[in-house]
């Protein structure tokens, strides 16, 4: 079975939203690509249940380069955060009957990285997959749920940026499709230029959009995360909005805006 990497960004899983038809047309649209012999891991964020507790505990909290800086603080609310979206996401999916396991980085070294330079504080770098625990999984006919937190070598946990954990296993994966689904319909090759909407690039081209600053903000680790799946097996990589009702069918028949990356 070739395999489909998604990574559902936290808006698209905010409260705010219809969470319940979301889940609902996500665990059918997950069943019918595994009917078509496609199997899926998720990997999810979880930014807006961070900051939402990040603001009951008081803790300040900041950005650079589209990476939340992490401090021990924040470091535990990340952890906190992203196991109860885990913990919500596995629930949600399992009672409309999928077999699902819920797991983080730490998951027999699943992610591991370095501590990044730069007063990032205790965010992964260089993060590198090991994918034999979710190959077991697959194997066993169940979709993996993952967490973005992994560990260095030395055991310290790490906040992982989702985009950069899914593409790291989409990778290590040879995965046939990463599909990195947020809260924006496609790249742009502007900015705030709504008419720059790109649908279809080259590694090249968006190693340009990295350098020339266009790719800003939350867009920077995502192309960071389909050239580093590209770069590592990884078949394509598709950005698009995960926050519609059918957002995984709509994306993989291209029936919705999307940006496609290819090497």
């Amino acid at each position: 079975m070739s395999i489909a990497v998604v990574k559902l960004g936290g808006h698209a899983l905010d409260a705010s939203s219809d969470a319940a038809l979301l889940l609902d047309t996500l665990a059918l649209d997950i069943n019918e690509l595994r009917a078509q012999g496609h199997d899926v891991v998720l990997v999810h964020g979880g930014g807006p249940q961070i900051s939402e507790l990040l603001e009951q505990t008081g803790v300040v909290s900041t950005f650079l380069d589209g990476l939340r800086v992490t401090d021990g603080a924040t470091l535990r609310a990340v952890v906190m955060g992203l196991s109860f979206v885990n913990a919500s996401l596995c629930a949600s999916l399992a009672a409309r009957s999928l077999r699902v396991v819920g797991c983080n980085g730490t998951a027999e070294r699943l992610f591991q990285g370095e501590v990044a330079s730069g007063g990032l504080g205790f965010v992964g770098a260089n993060i590198q997959a090991s994918p034999t625990y979710i190959q077991g999984l697959l194997a066993q006919g169940i979709v993996p749920v993952v967490a973005p937190f992994g560990m260095t070598g030395e055991g310290q946990l790490l906040n992982c940026n989702a985009d950069a954990a899914a593409g790291a296993l989409a990778g290590a994966l040879n995965a046939e499709t990463l599909l990195l689904l947020s809260d924006i319909d496609q790249v742009r090759r502007t900015a705030e230029d709504a008419d720059s909407a790109i649908s279809s690039m080259t590694s090249s081209e968006a190693r340009s959009l990295l350098a020339s600053g266009e790719a800003k903000d939350g867009m920077r680790p995502k192309i960071d995360s389909a050239l580093t799946a590209l770069e590592h097996g990884a078949h394509r990589v598709v950005i698009a909005n995960g926050s519609r009702p059918h957002a995984l069918r709509d994306v993989w028949t291209n029936q919705a805006l999307q940006t496609e990356v290819v090497a």
